[in-house]
């Protein structure tokens, strides 16, 4: 019995999924698609996670596709606004049509003798439930099923309750109740003001400090250029002004660090205290935490919320007690503590009957896996917003897809040439990454296998820049 066979599989149907379905169908015309979604829902990330005030890290002006401009005045938005974005683009643009929901890729099978893609499922782990020639995987880079929880010694005594943000419960009652909020990470610095609201006070506890910045969640520049000149400058607005940035901080990263601090003690006054904002490395080494209209810091000037930086020690009946022997009080014990990497959804890929090890493979232009024909993955941006890496690798899939047609190939294999100097393929200290790094492919230091964190730099390799290259060896 035949089964189905498609031109493109786009794996995921979170922004990126999306995003390499529009640019599929509009730059690769007349080639039949489908998207393929595990979960019963679109949106990937913003449709798992569900605790209080989760919303966007980054400008949604540069957040949102280029295709289709962000066109709300928040340039920080909450979860409901962005899953209505992406919902909204998929149904303007029929990309809803040809998504399948509830469809769990296990394994992905390349045949060089027949040029296609097997795709086997959960529910069909013995056979092939689809076959392609080109595939877009689109799933993200951490574990949907577990997330990253250390072991606390004694929390089998604590009488509270202990909650993960990847697991939120939507009956948990937190009014009145005392909260500890472990971690100091976006998710921590998110949860803070909002759970402040309704709790009788949010601690969050940190072993480190975390880099923080106020912006406007409603930007007036933005919205005046965008007024004026359309969405499309608001956009580079965002662009330009994050990468002066992030080069700034980079290049000074010691008179970054007075400013950003000294931004801090200026908002919170009295209530600072050097010790908690005072970060041991330099800024972007880790992603910078967004306050959107400084609510983080608002919420502690209220007394609603308190910062405290020390070790745990052990769980007790009634809380936490720390290293330094003092105990926090806790009906609630949030542990935001991170983010367990998965690349590909633990998708299992073999080629040719040979099992394919990302850790030895490296990424050809940041979408490409040395050694695995006609697969692009999704890599975005780690010093701005996933999507504008996304959308420039999804249109540079499509040129390669065009090639191939044109040229009458049927494959294209990225392979490396000589011994390559490796670095890790996302270049942040942040503990999840390094934790995750050593089963993820590598880049290099020199292009096409290295990363730009530079959306100048990858427009003009993946925009203007003709397909082939020496490190790309094409089959009919």
């Amino acid at each position: 019995m035949s089964i189905e066979h498609l031109d493109a599989i786009i794996i995921g149907a979170g922004i990126s999924g999306i995003s390499a379905a529009y640019h599929f169908q509009t730059e690769c015309k007349g080639k039949s698609y489908k998207v393929l979604e595990r979960r019963e829902n679109m949106g990937g990330t913003w449709d798992l996670f569900k605790y209080p005030g989760i919303r966007s890290d980054s400008d949604m002006y540069t957040f949102g596709f280029s295709f289709r401009p962000w066109n709300d005045e928040s340039a920080i938005a909450e979860k409901s606004k962005i899953i209505k974005y992406l919902q909204e683009t998929a149904a303007e643009y029929g990309i809803d049509e040809h998504i399948e929901y509830g469809v769990h890729v296990t394994k992905a099978a390349w045949s060089s003798k027949r040029g296609v893609w097997e795709l086997f499922t959960s529910e069909e782990r013995n056979k092939p439930a689809l076959s392609c020639s080109n595939i877009f995987m689109c799933v993200g880079y951490y574990n949907y099923d577990r997330a990253y929880s250390p072991e606390f010694s004694g929390i089998d005594q604590y009488q509270g309750e202990v909650v993960h943000p990847q697991f939120w419960p939507e009956d948990l009652d937190y009014q009145d109740k005392k909260v500890v909020i472990v971690g100091s990470g976006a998710t921590a610095v998110t949860l803070v003001p909002a759970m402040a609201e309704q709790a009788k006070h949010v601690t969050m506890l940190q072993r480190s400090p975390t880099y923080l910045g106020s912006k406007p969640a409603i930007d007036p520049k933005a919205n005046w250029l965008a007024k004026w000149f359309g969405r499309t400058a608001a956009r580079w607005w965002f662009i330009l002004t994050n990468m002066v940035i992030y080069n700034y901080c980079k290049a000074f990263p010691q008179r970054a660090k007075q400013a950003i601090i000294g931004e801090i003690k200026e908002t919170l006054g009295d209530w600072f205290e050097a010790k908690h904002y005072t970060p041991e490395y330099d800024p972007w080494d880790q992603r910078v935490c967004l306050c959107p209209d400084a609510d983080f810091f608002e919420a502690i000037k209220a007394d609603k919320a308190s910062v405290v930086t020390d070790h745990i020690d052990e769980f007790v009946k009634n809380g936490i007690r720390l290293r330094s022997g003092e105990e926090l009080e806790a009906d609630i014990v949030v542990t935001a503590t991170g983010l367990e990497m998965l690349f590909m959804g633990g998708i299992e890929m073999v080629v040719d009957g040979e099992v394919v090890e990302p850790s030895e493979c490296y990424v050809y232009k940041g979408l490409m896996i040395s050694g695995v024909p006609n697969m692009y993955i999704a890599t975005g941006y780690t010093n701005a917003s996933w999507t504008l890496k996304v959308d420039l690798t999804n249109r540079y899939a499509c040129r390669v897809i065009n090639y191939m047609k044109d040229k009458g190939y049927r494959s294209c294999l990225p392979e490396t040439m000589g011994d390559l100097e490796s670095a890790p393929l996302l270049d942040l200290q942040s503990g999840y990454i390094k934790r995750g790094e050593a089963d993820f492919p590598m880049q290099s230091t020199s292009a096409p296998w290295k990363m730009h964190q530079n959306f100048i730099l990858d427009n003009l390799a993946l925009k203007f820049k003709g397909v082939a290259h020496p490190s790309l060896v094409f089959g009919r």
